[in-house]
């Protein structure tokens, strides 16, 4: 009987001298992905002064393309608009770079007509990724009437018959939403806080609860675009424009997605879309086509895999959500995420997706994925990609490193 417990103890003691270790080992290596984050923000800030360099004060960036040293740009109409100033208010925000805060604020400038912009359902890419980080970072009145004038001109798409806002504009037959519009509603939910009308978060949670019947499959993986049919709300057409088949999972629309829902939960707290979330992280990090640097293929059904293009956007917008997700959960599923997501930044800081400083056309990230099926912007950086990558190392660093 002696021996018996002997051996339990003996046991215990191995298992706690194990289980030590590790967290030894993960703590080291948690402190080195810090200094990491520290260094890549320190540098993104560099990387964006050469950016500033090559842009003419009118004009947005897009992509580059090395062959020929091309930067593309983009005027202020376009859905990409608003992610340049944005990723310069959260470098300016952890290096007090006033070159920085200067450059977004010139953008937002040319930017700031688009309040009014009726034709499109990105007016939350566009003007709370830019207006809205510059609200939180220096409150003023101007931003706040623009990030009003934003929520009604976004608004204005929505459909009661439907349950949701029109993402693309056709004919008077079809009415069409792509799972990139869950983005859209934190503008809509941020300008209920401001203004005290509940409209915006009904038109919000309406969209959410809409796009959570109808664009996920049993396997909690996301169409890209339903048509609906105006008149009655009914189903049309299920599709994945972007993705390899209307069957697959479009990398970067699971990662809307995921950020969509998460997002969405903590404006309401309704448990509904923390637990879509919740599914929706399960599919991705235990898809089996994930691969180990969890740095998604551009579609998870892509055909040539392992040799499809990645696509940093899509790593990018899942880390930034984990990290938010991660928050909202405990033990170990809140493990799960933070483990994963550090991952994902760990990755993107590697010179494998990560940009030496004067290279990549001024852009932070390499190896993005714009249009496959178009073979538009396929293994080029995006601007995109770079926003959600600065928001995703803020985010870690205002964790404490994952603490």
């Amino acid at each position: 009987m002696n021996k018996i417990r002997l051996r339990r103890v003996c046991w215990l003691l191995a298992c706690c001298f194990l289980l030590n270790t590790l967290n030894a080992q993960h703590l080291k290596t948690r402190k080195k992905l810090r200094r990491e984050v520290v260094r890549c923000m320190n540098e993104s800030a560099q990387q964006y002064k050469v950016m500033l360099q090559r842009l003419d004060a009118a004009r947005f960036p897009v992509t580059w393309y090395a062959k020929d040293d091309k930067l593309v740009t983009s005027g202020s109409e376009p859905w990409v608009g608003g992610f340049y100033p944005g990723a310069l208010l959260y470098l300016f925000e952890y290096t007090k770079d006033s070159a920085l805060y200067k450059e977004a604020l010139q953008k937002m400038n040319v930017l700031e007509k688009e309040q009014y912009n009726k034709t499109t359902h990105d007016l939350g890419f566009m003007m709370y990724c830019s207006f809205g980080n510059a609200e939180r970072l220096a409150p003023k009145p101007e931003y706040k009437d623009i990030l009003i004038n934003s929520a009604r001109s976004l608004a204005s798409r929505f459909s009661e018959k439907v349950g949701c806002i029109r993402s693309w504009d056709s004919d008077t037959g079809r009415f069409m939403v792509i799972i990139d519009n869950m983005m859209n509603l934190e503008l809509l939910f941020e300008a209920t806080k401001m203004t005290g009308d509940s409209s915006f978060y009904r038109i919000a949670v309406t969209h959410a609860s809409t796009t959570m019947q109808h664009h996920y499959r049993p396997d909690y993986s996301s169409h890209h675009l339903v048509i609906y049919n105006p008149k009655d709300g009914s189903v049309l057409k299920k599709q994945t424009v972007q993705g390899a088949a209307d069957s697959s999972a479009w990398a970067r629309g699971q990662a809307w997605g995921l950020y969509g829902y998460t997002m969405t939960y903590r404006e309401t707290r309704d448990p509904k879309y923390l637990e879509q979330a919740r599914h929706i992280a399960r599919f991705l990090l235990t898809h089996p086509r994930l691969p180990a640097d969890k740095i998604p293929y551009w579609d998870f059904d892509a055909p040539g895999i392992p040799n499809a293009p990645r696509d940093v956007s899509a790593g990018a917008v899942i880390c930034s959500a984990l990290l938010e997700l991660a928050t909202y959960t405990s033990g170990k599923e809140r493990k799960s995420y933070m483990t994963a997501a550090e991952k994902m930044l760990q990755s993107l800081c590697s010179p494998a997706y990560r940009a030496a400083i004067g290279e990549n056309g001024g852009f932070l990230l390499k190896h993005g994925v714009g249009n496959y099926p178009k073979n538009a912007d396929i293994d080029v950086p995006l601007i995109y990609a770079d926003y959600y990558y600065a928001e995703a190392l803020q985010r870690y660093w205002k964790l404490g490193g994952g603490r």
